[in-house]
């Protein structure tokens, strides 16, 4: 089941991203750590982007958010779409679920553009923005601080019908 975030599913939402920035090759992230951090990076988001969170037996397995790309007025209908599953529940439909929701709401929010970035090692997750209409637009090679090594990025693009 999907729903939109609660200020309750705070913790559930930061231990779900915070095992994806200590684990993850892309780690240009900080971990919310404090009570006050994690209610302030979910009210980040706002009205317009809202966090939502997918939920098995009432527990907070999976969430999914839209984020402006980029301040300046010329990217305004553009959104970063970016969403995370808790570890042992990967290969369930739960990422093609979430996907699927940020498209929906990214149009009835008025975006036009959704752009997504995957580390090439995660094959399973490009395959999956290709089968819902992304294009890989670009590849980038970047350093991630905590493995100090090179990473290929592929960013996708979908552009939604006006």
């Amino acid at each position: 089941m999907i729903r939109l975030a609660t200020e309750s599913d705070a913790p559930a939402i930061c231990e779900i991203y915070n095992h994806y920035v200590r684990t993850s090759t892309c780690t240009f992230h900080t971990e919310p750590e404090s009570v006050e951090d994690r209610l302030a990076w979910l009210r980040a988001h706002g009205e317009r982007h809202p966090v939502t969170v997918y939920c098995v037996d009432g527990t907070v397995v999976g969430w999914a958010s839209l984020t402006q790309w980029h301040p300046r007025p010329a990217y305004s209908e553009t959104a970063e779409v970016s969403f995370y599953i808790a570890s042992g529940w990967h290969r369930r439909g739960i990422g093609r679920t979430l996907l699927k929701d940020l498209i929906e709401r990214a149009s009835s929010l008025g975006f036009h553009v959704l752009i997504g970035g995957v580390c090439t090692e995660h094959v399973a997750s490009m395959e999956l923005q290709r089968s819902l209409g992304f294009k890989e637009v670009a590849r980038f090679t970047e350093v991630g601080r905590k493995f100090d090594r090179w990473l290929d990025v592929a960013y996708f693009q979908l552009t939604l019908p006006q």
